[in-house]
């Protein structure tokens, strides 16, 4: 495999702590979503992803669409992270409200199927983490 390119970020302090990008682009303040907790400034890891998958898989909806040669009028993806804890630990599972628009509803779960074959977050998770797609045509 032939590494495009390398991102990379430092966590301190774990969840009450603070992650920044090498890059310099972000530096956040990080927390855990307890009763009792202030959040307010603060993200957690969960978020994180939520926001960094979304971005991926849009794009790998993106991709897939062009090598199909469907004309989309936009795609919008939620992406909700959840953080579960089970008898044999922890662990996340993923939930994506998926809007794509100019198809109808099947050529819209074709273009979620193919572009979770291809993203690299999808192809990171499969088999480990349960992911469940929401599609909505427009």
């Amino acid at each position: 495999m032939q590494k495009l390119f390398t991102s990379s970020a430092t966590a301190v302090g774990g969840r009450q702590g603070s992650v920044a990008s090498e890059s310099g682009t972000y530096e956040l303040k990080l927390g855990m979503p307890m009763p009792g907790v202030d959040m307010a400034g603060k993200t957690t890891p969960e978020e994180l992803f939520a926001g960094a998958y979304a971005a991926c898989f849009d794009s790998a909806m993106n991709i897939a669409a062009m090598q199909k040669r469907i004309q989309l009028a936009g795609s919008e993806i939620t992406s909700h992270v959840s953080l579960n804890k089970g008898a044999e630990g922890y662990a996340i599972s993923i939930e994506m409200n998926i809007t794509i628009k100019g198809v109808d509803q099947k050529t819209a779960e074709m273009i979620v199927e193919e572009g979770h074959k291809v993203c690299p977050f999808s192809n990171a998770i499969r088999n480990n983490v349960e992911v469940t797609f929401n599609v909505k045509a427009e």
